[in-house]
């Protein structure tokens, strides 16, 4: 018989310490930049020395402690499959890999996992993880029995409990000072950070409810217009864009040149996400919750804004040209407009002007008010220039590739810039229909971003920073309301209103309050005030 191909014998501690060496020298890049802007080298060589053997020991011990029970080379190869995707995406991008960004990865459909895959990030699984593997099955490992092989992986660990206890013993002040003031550092910690993260998620799925009933919010709601007096709202859900890249907002860059035109329009300066992601953000900007006292979890069996609309009379429907609606719109009419099945306008992908398609025939056979929610793929990266017909390509030239560190900044501005462009006529042929159903319905537009998009600066890319560290490229994003001729809104009032600090949390309360919506649900001093101000309201 053939004997197995195998460079060398190695013993399974061997192999777990030369396997961690590699995976802390090549998937912590940006980890130790991190921790060289806050202790410089030439002033820290022996605490970073020390974190170095405090890290590679804790990567030592979860190995080893699974290892008793699973074969180390599988632990290992999920090791550095971890590390080398993770690391990708740290490095390339600034992305952080917590519970939030997992769910992320959890929940992005298959066009937007594609625009991720690129030819750098398949080199470097390829170098970083692949051959790694390959390597690991082409050694040897010595056969022990699985009571010796116990007592190697329990002695390995009482090593590197060790090595952890030395290290913060000598140095430490800095490890205090470490995990006191510096706590962001150990997010870059890579695959810790994002096996905890993996973990969390995991727990938080698994985990059982104390009490699965639905969570009702509001009992009684009703509105108070009779059928002569109707309203038609179109809320558009944006994607990815930082309010900054607005020409109504100042950038300098003509931007929304049709919304520019446009009368009865508002645009919110100072207003803000209260996510930096579409998972957290659109179901927290339809929920009666703030930013901090927001739990995605609760959110998926609780009543939302959209319910209470419903339950008030209005016909609610939800058309989605991204991933899904997050769970906001599982009791209402749903229809998902990502396929040229549904879809009329189609090219290198579905566009979101082809939600307007047949919605006048929709609106026609509604009886009472009505409000539609249009859910965009808008500026969905980092392929920023699929999200537009080239028609819209006035920035030029432009990023052609989802792979962005092959493009200067620059052009990934355009491309970014481009979509928005896009989205600017999106919005303009929106209230083109909302105009012609002026003479039976009251109306109104209002686009609101979920979060925003970082595009380079200070290093980062896309989006999903931890809010706490998250810069306001991702979480200034743009409101912009319309109005028709036949609005009840006080311009001036609202335009005052909208030069205020103001974020997602009060757009559920303003939307009840502009639709005319009474409900029982108790006042509270931390109900945030009304973003449109009414006729006769000041």
């Amino acid at each position: 018989m053939m004997k197995k191909l195998s460079f060398f014998n190695c013993s399974p501690n061997l192999l777990i310490i030369a396997t961690v060496l590699f995976i802390v020298a090549t998937g912590n890049t940006t980890f130790f930049e991190q921790v060289n802007s806050v202790y410089p080298w030439q002033d820290n060589q022996g605490f970073i020395i020390a974190l170095t053997l405090v890290v590679m020991s804790v990567l030592t011990i979860i190995v080893s402690c699974f290892s008793i029970i699973i074969p180390v080379r599988i632990i290992l190869s999920v090791l550095l499959l971890f590390s080398a995707s993770a690391g990708y995406f740290t490095d390339s991008f600034g992305t952080i890999i917590d519970n939030v960004m997992i769910q992320n990865i959890v929940e992005t459909n298959v066009d937007e996992a594609i625009d991720l895959v690129s030819f750098e990030f398949i080199l470097n699984i390829f170098l970083f993880a692949i051959l790694p593997i390959i390597c690991l099955y082409l050694v040897s490992i010595d056969k022990y029995s699985w009571k010796i092989n116990s007592w190697l992986q329990i002695s390995n660990t009482i090593i590197a409990l060790g090595v952890v206890t030395i290290s913060l013993y000598i140095f430490s002040a800095q490890f205090t000072n470490f995990f006191r003031e510096h706590k962001p550092l150990r997010f870059y910690l890579n695959p810790i950070y994002p096996i905890y993260s993996t973990g969390f998620f995991v727990k938080e799925i698994l985990e059982p409810q104390e009490n699965n009933d639905f969570l009702m919010v509001i009992n009684a709601a009703s509105g108070t217009d009779d059928k002569s007096h109707k309203k038609l709202y179109i809320v558009i859900v944006g994607e990815t864009v930082h309010a900054g890249n607005l020409s109504l907002n100042g950038y300098e860059r003509e931007t929304t040149p049709l919304l520019a035109q446009r009368n009865n329009l508002i645009s919110f300066d100072e207003f803000y996400a209260c996510g930096t992601s579409t998972a957290i953000s659109v179901p927290c900007m339809f929920s009666f919750e703030n930013r901090e006292t927001f739990d995605n979890k609760k959110a998926r069996r609780t009543q939302n804004v959209l319910d209470v609309i419903a339950k008030a009379g209005v016909s609610v429907l939800w058309r989605d040209n991204n991933s899904n609606s997050k769970g906001v719109a599982d009791r209402v009419e749903y229809q998902n407009f990502k396929s040229p099945e549904v879809n009329s306008i189609c090219d290198l992908e579905c566009r979101d002007i082809g939600m307007l398609g047949g919605l006048q025939r929709y609106i026609d056979e509604q009886e009472g008010s009505v409000l539609i929610v249009l859910h965009q793929m808008g500026n969905h990266g980092p392929a920023y220039y699929k999200r537009y017909p080239k028609d819209y390509e006035k920035f030029t030239p432009a990023c052609q590739t989802s792979e962005l560190s092959a493009c200067e900044t620059s052009e990934i501005v355009n491309a970014y810039d481009n979509a928005i462009l896009y989205t600017d006529n999106f919005i303009n042929e929106t209230i083109n229909l909302l105009e012609e159903n002026n003479n039976n319905f009251e109306t109104a537009m209002f686009y609101i971003g979920d979060h925003g998009e970082s595009l380079g600066e200070n290093g980062l890319y896309l989006h999903g920073m931890p809010y706490m560290l998250a810069p306001e490229e991702q979480t200034h994003v743009p409101l912009i309301a319309w109005f028709g001729s036949s609005s009840h809104i006080d311009m001036e009032s609202t335009v005052k209103q909208s030069k205020k600090k103001n974020s997602h949390d009060a757009f559920s309360y303003s939307l009840l309050h502009a639709l005319n919506i009474s409900t029982d649900m108790p006042i509270s001093l931390d109900e945030p005030s009304p973003l449109f101000v009414m006729q006769g309201e000041e």
